[in-house]
């Protein structure tokens, strides 16, 4: 887990940085990118540091406030964790205590000790949110320095991205701060088909917008190292240019205020090196979607300012909606590839916690604005889409038990790490701690108990629980459980525009019960599946990098069902077992028992859209954002829904876009140069697409033959499209063959 080395190139200054009106910004509109301000991003080691490389921070500022909230975040949990802990071997005391016992009494205080340190920091952000947090900050009225505004794409709807960058860009140039930004589309798509509709929107949004406006987009022909070698990329090339970049995902949007306040508050904190947003969901209509969307708005806001109050300038990065100081992330983020193979070892997957550590470990400050607001993101339609991101993100997690350690890193980066890790790790323990319950049920039930030794006791082990304790155990956990979703709940009664926008407070009330009820009745599902995932890593299995569904939309029944079979036939299992041996088992365990037993009808009906809009139609479920939508919502949906029924809507096959001369010159334009001879390294679907190429009779018959992955390498290299346009452009009557199917 060695890097090869911790280099660290000289910072500039702020006065050392290129101003704004300098002649070197001068660009051709014809170019696809900008000219290269190449920045150097070493990789760093994990194994070596020393404290003298830490830079001293330019200003000295108070933390009394954030040490407060560790002390009651850290030290309430420690408290409830060891009053709880105290508490259930009480429970299982009695008589004496098994090994049995004692591994479900580790068992629960693991889990137990993770709910009550999310339960006082939901306290510290109920508190800070009642009575301490500022208003939101003015606009600035000039800014000094260049940001660039990054969104990194891979094989994703162009009519969603080049919309919702579009409305951003509208927005920010109303602020009279658009000469301050860049617009970056990073495209690492292997699709042909929206490799072609990309290039295509890109160049029908320069039209529209204007040519004079700072849009560019670059390809990759391959993409290495995913998400993060995708930005390392972009700093190595045009970092030079920037001194800050706000990096978004495919699926973020971000208002013009939030844009240039995030360039501001950059701009007067010589000292910061990642400032995070607070992302709210959007967009969202299926039942399970708007499930996450009502939580995200009504819960997170609570979680989001208790971890910000506590992380104060040690805080974490999510990957996306916030910005970051250029040189200070290539100066000191290049990851290192982990030693061994996946899914462990290899390039490290959840590459946002890492940089956040390697860039407070130089001694910049990593924070959030929770009450910026203009923040906003999507989230899976489905369960199963769920499922197929918590499995990447389950990985990644995972893998950073081979960053925890280290050298160098703040104790609130190894926080991040572990409340990372045990996100996923909690599934299976939860999961045993069920399993060891039901085995001392039925031990007490079937299996003839000893109660005299062969070792000489005064007095009989029986085998017994303090029922009363256990019940008072069981209130306080959900207590702590679900008091903050109560706090969310309560601070949208107090906020009359967060009340109003949820429907009222009567559909507030009614929508936050319904929630709880939906998450109690998904979390052992999700138990099962997150521990599917943990084993699979486990047993040494890697995951792959599937672009994520993002639509709304139903899937098939019958892939609902091979998903969530095995599920219900832990349901059933637990249901049968559970009546043999004891009635007031079941009753225990009935939110976990028909979560189980209805996994496919609530994986099925909670992806409909039908359902959701249901909802959606008697007021239930609703967010203020929904209600009245901010207008680079609005407009970013408009301009997506005109794009996928216009200029980008049909993806053009190979033989309908070889009569566009116009496009092919400027694909070819844009296309790396560099030598022809491939000097023997010659990849298998070149050699492919070049030999099919060179046969085929006509283009149609060329179109018909290429596989996508040639069609790819045809696409990126001048001769095979030069090759491709000499041949006769004949097409058989039958029907056309498009670009996607063969």
């Amino acid at each position: 887990m060695d890097a090869v080395s911790n280099v660290q190139p000289n910072e500039p200054t702020v006065t050392q940085l290129r101003p704004l009106d300098s002649s070197a910004d001068a660009f051709d509109p014809s170019a696809c990118t900008p000219a290269e301000a190449p920045l150097a991003m070493p990789t760093q080691s994990l194994s070596r540091f020393s404290s003298s490389e830490r830079r001293k921070s330019l200003v000295r500022r108070l933390e009394l406030g954030c040490w407060l909230a560790r002390l009651l975040v850290f030290g309430g949990g420690f408290a409830l964790t060891a009053y709880g802990a105290h508490e259930m071997y009480e429970v299982v005391a009695v008589g004496g205590v098994t090994p049995l016992e004692w591994a479900l009494v580790i068992l629960f205080v693991a889990n137990f000790s993770w709910i009550a340190l999310a339960f006082t920091s939901a306290i510290a952000g109920f508190i800070w949110l009642l009575f301490l947090a500022p208003k939101p900050a003015a606009p600035p009225a000039a800014l000094r320095e260049r940001t660039a505004i990054v969104m990194p794409i891979y094989n994703e709807a162009p009519a969603r991205v080049f919309g919702a960058v579009q409305a951003m860009i509208e927005e920010v140039q109303a602020t009279g701060l658009g000469a301050s930004f860049e617009w970056f589309f990073l495209s690492d798509t292997t699709d042909p088909e929206i490799f072609i509709a990309e290039e295509q929107a890109f160049i029908a949004m320069r039209e529209r917008i204007g040519r004079d406006c700072r849009i560019f987009y670059r390809h990759r022909p391959k993409n290495l190292y995913r998400k993060a070698g995708n930005i390392q990329d972009f700093v190595t090339r045009w970092g030079g240019r920037y001194a800050h970049m706000v990096v978004l995902d495919a699926d973020s949007l971000m208002t013009g205020h939030s844009i240039v306040t995030l360039a501001a508050t950059m701009e007067a904190d010589p000292d910061a090196g990642i400032i995070q947003t607070l992302p709210l969901i959007i967009n969202r209509n299926t039942l399970f979607a708007r499930v996450q969307q009502f939580a995200a708005r009504i819960y997170g806001p609570v979680i989001g300012a208790g971890v910000s109050t506590w992380m104060g300038r040690d805080g974490n990065y999510w990957g996306h909606n916030a910005i970051i100081r250029t040189r200070a992330f290539a100066a000191h983020c290049g990851l290192p590839t982990l030693r061994g193979r996946p899914p462990f070892g290899g390039h490290i997957l959840s590459h946002d916690f890492v940089e956040a550590a390697l860039i407070l470990r130089a001694g910049y400050a990593v924070y959030m604005l929770p009450n910026l607001g203009g923040s906003f993101e999507e989230s899976p339609p489905s369960l199963i889409d769920l499922s197929a991101r918590d499995r990447r993100w389950c990985q990644g997690n995972l893998q950073h038990l081979r960053v925890l350690p280290a050298k160098g890193l703040r104790m609130a980066s190894r926080q991040h790490f572990i409340t990372g890790i045990m996100a996923y790790v909690a599934s299976p323990l939860w999961m045993l701690q069920l399993f060891i319950g039901i085995a001392l049920v039925l031990q007490a039930s079937y299996i003839r108990p000893e109660y005299f030794t062969s070792e000489f006791t005064l007095f009989p082990t029986w085998p017994r629980f303090d029922a009363a304790r256990s019940l008072s155990l069981f209130e306080l956990t959900m207590t702590i459980l679900l008091l903050p979703k109560f706090f969310g709940l309560a601070l949208a009664l107090i906020q009359k525009a967060t009340r109003r926008g949820s429907g009222g407070a009567l559909r507030l009330v009614v929508s936050t019960l319904f929630e709880i009820i939906m998450s109690a009745l998904l979390a052992p599902i999700m138990m099962l599946i997150q521990s599917g995932h943990v084993m699979h890593f486990v047993f040494g299995f890697d995951t792959g990098w599937d672009p994520q569904r993002r639509d709304d939309g139903s899937i098939p029944f019958r892939a609902i069902v091979r998903r969530h079979r095995a599920h219900v036939a832990m349901g059933l299992l637990s249901l049968v077992a559970g009546l043999s041996i004891s009635p007031s088992l079941v009753a225990w365990m009935s939110p976990t028992i028909l979560g189980l037993i209805l996994a496919i009808f609530l994986s099925w009906a909670t992806g409909l859209l039908s359902v959701g809009l249901a909802f959606r139609r008697i007021g239930l479920l609703m967010t203020p954002e929904e209600q009245t939508q901010a207008p680079v919502v609005a407009r970013s949906n408009a301009l997506a829904r005109e794009l996928a029924g216009g200029e980008v809507a049909g993806l053009a096959d190979i033989y309908d876009i070889n009569a566009d001369p116009r496009f092919w010159a400027v694909h070819l334009a844009w296309l790396p140069r560099g030598p022809y001879r491939r000097d023997g390294n010659i990849a298998s679907d070149w050699a492919l697409a070049e030999a099919k190429i060179a046969e085929a009779e006509t283009l149609s018959e060329a179109v018909s033959w290429l596989q996508p992955k040639e069609r790819m390498a045809m696409l990126q290299d001048r001769r095979l499209i030069e090759r491709l346009s000499r041949l006769p452009p004949e097409r058989p009557l039958a029907a056309a063959v498009s670009l996607g199917g063969s």
